[in-house]
C-alpha cells in the first residue's frame, strides 16, 4: 500500500524559487517527511516494494516534466525579450528542473527503455561547437570527429564526405536525428546539456571561478544581436526545450500503472525476484560506475573540465547531490513531490530492517556517509569553489572532498551488494564503468 502525506504548510516547489541555499532547501523538502512508520515487509511483501518503486518513478518524472514545462515558459519569455533579466530568469528554471531530473537517474539502468531514451535527454560530454560558436582557441572537439565545429546554429546546411543536410528549419524531429552524427556520441544535438550550453555559453575559465557568460544579446532580434544568428539561436532553443517536453511526456507514460500495455505495468508483472533485480542492479550501476566513476573519477583524475558534467552552468555539485539523493530514495521508499505531497511505501530498507537488523544500520550508515559527503562539494561550491576548480591540479583539498565521496559511493554500493545476497539474489555485479574501485 502506497501512503501519500499531504502537507498544509509551504508548497515544496515555493523553496526552489525563495531559497537559493541547494543545502537549506533540501533540509526544509526533508522536514516534510513528518510521519515515523514501521513497516514488517517479508518475502511476500516483494512486490509492494517493486511497487513503490514504480510509483516513486511516475511521480518524479512528472515532476520533472511540469518543472520542464515552467523552463519552457521561461525560455519563451527570454527569447520573445531578451535580456539579462530573463536569460537569469530562465537560467534559474533550467536549475530547479534540474534538482528534479537528477533524482530520476537511478531508474535509468537497469531498464533498456529508459537507458535507450536517455541518451536524447542527457547524453554527456558534448563537442559544443557542433551546436554554436566557440572560442577555437579553447575548444577542443572529440578527436576524429568530422562535424565537430558544424555550427548548426549558423548553417543552413551540413557537408562531410559524401553526406548533406539541408538544416534550413531547426525542428524538434531535425535535432533529434543528429545525434551521435557520423558515429560520434560527443554529437550531442538536444536534451538538457544542450540547452545548458545555449543559456550559459561556452565557459572558459577552465579549472578557475566562474561559468559560461553567454550574454542576453545572442538572441538579440535588432541591431543589437552578437555573435551572428540570433534569430537562428532563438529557433534552436525553443525547438530543442520543445523535444525535451515531448520526450518527457513519453517517459512518464512509460511509468504509468494506468496504461495497460505500459513498461510499468509489464515490469510489475515480472517475479519478484527479476524487479528486486533490477532495482538493485539501477541503484549500483548509478552509484558505482556512473556517479562515482564516469562524474568524479574521470575528471578528477584527468583535471579535466570537459569531463564535468554540468560543465557551462558550474551546476555539477547540484547534480552530484540529487543523483545520490534519487538512489537514496529508492532505498528509503520514500519521494517529496514538488507539490508537497510525499510519497511512502513498503521500501528496500524496510525489508532489511525486518531480516537483517546489522545489514539496515550499514545501509542506511552509507547511504547517509554518500549524501554527506556530497554536501561537502556543494557546501564548497556555494561558498565560491565549484566542482571544476576542485578536480585542478595541486588542489589537494578538493582531491581529498571528491575521492571521499567516491569511497563513500562505493561502500554504499557494497551494501547494496550484501543486500542483494540477503535476498537471494545471487551477485549483483554493478555497472562499474570499466573503473577499478
Amino acid at each position: 500500500m502506497i501512503i501519500f502525506l499531504i502537507s498544509n504548510s509551504f508548497p515544496i516547489n515555493k523553496l526552489f524559487k525563495f531559497m537559493p541555499n541547494l543545502l537549506r532547501a533540501a533540509k526544509i523538502a526533508a522536514s516534510y517527511l513528518v510521519l515515523t512508520f514501521s513497516l514488517n515487509t517479508s518475502a511476500q511483501d516483494f512486490d509492494n516494494i517493486a511497487e513503490t518503486y514504480v510509483a516513486i518513478a511516475h511521480q518524479n518524472y512528472s515532476d520533472s516534466l511540469n518543472l520542464a514545462k515552467e523552463m519552457f515558459d521561461q525560455i519563451q519569455i527570454f527569447t520573445e525579450n531578451p535580456n539579462e533579466a530573463n536569460l537569469a530568469n530562465a537560467k534559474s528554471a533550467w536549475r530547479n528542473a534540474r534538482v528534479v531530473y537528477s533524482q530520476t537517474e537511478t531508474f535509468r539502468f537497469a531498464h533498456p527503455v529508459v537507458d535507450e531514451w536517455e541518451v536524447q535527454v542527457n547524453a554527456w560530454p558534448l563537442d559544443e561547437g557542433f551546436i554554436d560558436y566557440v572560442d577555437d582557441d579553447n575548444y577542443f572537439y572529440e578527436l576524429g570527429n568530422p562535424v565537430g565545429q558544424a555550427n548548426i546554429v549558423a548553417s543552413e546546411e551540413l557537408r562531410w564526405g559524401p553526406n548533406n543536410l539541408n538544416l534550413s528549419e531547426l525542428t524538434p524531429a531535425l535535432l533529434a536525428s543528429l545525434n551521435e552524427l557520423g558515429g560520434t556520441e560527443a554529437n550531442v544535438a538536444t536534451g538538457w546539456h544542450a540547452i545548458e550550453f545555449l543559456l550559459w555559453g561556452q565557459d572558459l575559465n577552465g579549472t578557475q571561478p566562474g561559468a559560461g557568460e553567454r550574454p542576453a544579446t545572442d538572441y538579440a532580434q535588432d541591431e543589437t544581436c552578437t555573435n551572428g544568428n540570433c534569430a537562428r539561436r532563438a529557433e534552436y532553443l525553443f525547438a530543442v526545450t520543445e523535444l525535451l517536453i515531448s520526450d518527457l511526456n513519453y517517459i512518464v507514460d512509460v511509468w504509468n500503472t494506468e496504461e495497460p500495455d505500459s513498461y510499468a505495468t509489464e515490469f510489475l508483472s515480472f517475479n519478484s525476484n527479476e524487479q528486486l533485480r533490477r532495482i538493485l542492479y539501477g541503484m549500483g550501476s548509478l552509484s558505482l560506475g556512473e556517479l562515482a566513476g564516469e562524474r568524479m573519477k574521470v575528471a578528477l583524475f584527468a583535471n579535466s573540465t570537459e569531463d564535468e558534467h554540468d560543465c557551462f552552468s558550474d551546476n555539477t555539485h547540484a547534480t552530484l547531490y540529487y543523483n545520490a539523493k534519487g538512489i537514496d530514495n529508492v532505498l528509503r521508499g520514500h519521494y517529496v513531490a514538488i507539490d508537497g505531497q510525499t510519497l511512502i511505501g513498503p521500501s528496500l530498507l524496510s525489508w532489511a530492517e525486518s531480516h537483517d537488523g546489522q545489514l539496515a544500520s550499514n545501509l542506511d550508515e552509507s547511504f547517509n556517509q554518500a549524501l554527506s559527503h556530497i554536501s561537502q562539494i556543494v557546501e564548497s561550491a556555494e561558498s565560491g569553489v565549484a566542482f571544476d576548480q576542485l578536480i585542478a591540479p595541486g588542489n589537494s583539498n578538493g582531491s581529498q572532498l571528491i575521492n571521499a565521496s567516491i569511497n563513500a559511493l562505493t561502500e554504499q554500493t557494497r551494501n547494496l551488494e550484501l543486500l542483494a545476497n540477503a535476498m537471494q539474489l545471487g551477485s549483483l555485479n554493478p555497472d562499474n564503468a570499466g573503473h577499478d574501485f
